[in-house]
């Protein structure tokens, strides 16, 4: 266990105890009480699109993203609804003066439609069965933070493509969820029908865990089995397991709802397509704001 997960474990922990001991702390379900689309958006997927500031413990980066879901139709029962997707995703540099250049940024935008229905099993711990489809194009690049300072050319890093090259996806992504009001299991499968560069294998997986817990605060974990990129050969070879581990706090206590205080332990291929060859392992601690 490196420091920066103990850093982060450690303020978790503590601010949850801080919360627990406030009077009149609320118990209530804190998965999603703020949503308004059908399906609602997965915790510690980092492919959602959100709105958050994520500084790295102990690294000199930042994540800022941009973007939401939202539904443009639903069906007079709720249960059926057709939506779009808009995101940014970026990496930030952390410099002096309180400068921030943009070492890479991703974009997405598609369409989506969902869907849920009721579960009328008392044996079952869910209540609920829910899913969604995406139909998605994603786009990534190398900004000014990824220049030498000097001028001199691209930052370079081993077994990455020559800079520039060109980043672009289009795929299909179905998600298949049961839940209760206070915890959620997922599974889903991606298909990349083009991609850019070529050479990569169109088939990926996902799955995951959410759980509402006392405080205010909540658990959830997110597993992809992402293609590894084979830089001899040009194309991708095999599956590597990719987690990120998401603990956070709805700030309700404070009259802040849709915000949350969340801690991030991610260790796998990096989420930015311009690394799309590369295993990364970091720590996050900041804000989402689930607008």
């Amino acid at each position: 266990m490196n420091n920066a997960y103990r850093i982060c474990r450690t303020v978790f922990i503590l601010t949850a105890l801080l919360f627990l001991s406030l009077k009149n702390t609320s118990a209530e379900t804190l998965l999603n009480p703020t949503t308004k689309t059908i399906f609602s958006p997965l915790l510690a997927d980092p492919q959602e699109p959100q709105v958050a500031v994520m500084p790295w413990l102990g690294k000199s980066f930042l994540n800022l993203n941009i973007g939401t879901t939202a539904d443009l139709y639903q069906s007079n029962s709720k249960n059926f609804a057709v939506g779009v997707d808009f995101g940014t995703w970026s990496l930030l540099r952390r410099s002096d003066n309180f400068k921030f250049p943009v070492d890479a940024i991703d974009y997405l935008f598609g369409i989506n439609t969902s869907w849920k229905e009721k579960i009328r099993n008392d044996k079952l711990p869910f209540d609920e069965f829910s899913g969604r489809i995406r139909l998605s194009h994603i786009s990534a690049h190398f900004e000014d933070g990824h220049y030498e300072p000097d001028g001199s050319g691209w930052i370079s890093d081993p077994g990455s493509p020559t800079i520039p090259f060109t980043y672009s996806r289009e795929f299909l992504d179905l998600v298949l969820a049961l839940s209760a009001p206070d915890h959620r299991v997922y599974a889903g499968y991606q298909y990349i029908y083009h991609t850019l560069p070529s050479g990569i294998n169109p088939n990926s997986f996902h799955a995951g865990a959410e759980l509402s817990t006392p405080g205010n605060t909540y658990l959830a974990a997110d597993l992809k089995l992402l293609p590894i990129w084979q830089s001899s050969l040009q194309e991708t070879k095999g599956y590597r397991g990719t987690w990120n581990l998401q603990a956070g706090m709805r700030l309700n206590s404070i009259g802040l709802e849709k915000v949350r205080v969340a801690c991030n332990y991610f260790s796998g291929i990096s989420t930015h397509g311009m690394y799309f060859y590369r295993p990364e392992s970091y720590t996050t601690l900041g804000f989402i704001m689930d607008l």
